[in-house]
């Protein structure tokens, strides 16, 4: 099967899964990104290694037109981590897919890994639907189901859907994807779970100290903050332990070298590795 791939490194592993199913990539759709929490580098290597034709800008309907043309009806477009509705495939590629790391219909929405942590869920997932007219919202070709722990991570939760979402690349889409497509099953209602925001990722030492590095480890190095007197600060890792204690929440009670020691409500967080927020970046930083 011939395929376009549109994504970037977060779920890159889909289009290696691909290959190993044995399809021919024809084209790589990808972005620009900031290669602070978003990247492409290797993706964009592994298609120029390929000689592949790369584009950034986003997908049109002439694009798919122009596939099309060169291609026939007989390809897959397979997107994983691109954030533009795709119209316009239906009648002109035999199927279009999106890879979402979510077990759908939980977790509709652009990123819903912080989210996932934050809320303790006991499994998670990623899914492979049909490209529908909303965000992923299409009819479900397969999920990939795998279990979380008590003190689950932002990277830990990263790492298990990336390799989730290429053993679906490989096999059951890249070897079962006719079958699969017509046994695909509606979604029904589901939840849509929009992107963090400064809030979402603000520390609340007024908070018993396990919710407050449960928050830490939901962003991980993406990063939460916390306001350190008049001050705030990113914040990527931090411990902490329960202690009674007379301090006001949100006090900082020792330092020593980098290390901060602030007063949570049910004992103390240590900040073990944080940075200042530069003053031009209050209020725009968020994912």
């Amino acid at each position: 099967m011939k395929f376009a791939f549109a994504g970037i490194d977060f779920l890159g592993g889909v289009f290696e899964g691909l290959l190993d199913a044995g399809w021919t990539p024809v084209k790589l759709f990808t972005r620009p990104c900031d290669g602070i929490y978003d990247h492409n580098e290797v993706i964009v290597a592994r298609a120029r290694a390929l000689r592949l034709p790369i584009q950034l800008s986003r997908i049109r309907e002439r694009d798919i037109e122009a596939l099309q043309a060169e291609h026939g009806r007989d390809w897959a477009l397979v997107v994983a981590g691109y954030p533009w509705l795709i119209k316009g495939w239906k009648g002109r590629a035999a199927y279009g897919l999106n890879i979402h790391p979510s077990p759908l219909p939980t977790g509709r929405g652009p990123y819903p890994l912080f989210r996932a942590v934050l809320d303790r869920y006991e499994s998670w997932g990623v899914t492979a639907h049909v490209l529908a007219d909303g965000f992923d919202t299409g009819d479900i070709l397969a999920q990939d189901i795998f279990g979380l722990s008590s003190h689950e991570s932002h990277e830990t939760l990263l790492a298990k859907c990336q390799m989730a979402a290429r053993r679906l690349a490989a096999d059951p889409l890249g070897r079962e994807l006719p079958a699969r497509w017509r046994r695909s099953e509606p979604q029904g209602d589901g939840s849509y779970w929009p992107r963090a925001t400064d809030f979402d990722r603000t520390l609340d030492f007024r908070q018993d100290v396990a919710t407050v590095l449960r928050r830490v480890r939901a962003f991980g190095t993406v990063e939460t903050i916390a306001r350190l007197g008049d001050a705030r600060v990113f914040v990527a890792e931090a411990q902490g332990w329960p202690e009674r204690h007379a301090h006001t929440p949100g006090t900082v009670v020792h330092r020593h070298r980098r290390h901060v020691v602030v007063a949570a409500l049910d004992g103390y967080v240590q900040l073990t590795r944080w940075s200042p927020v530069p003053l031009a970046e209050v209020g725009q930083v968020g994912r």
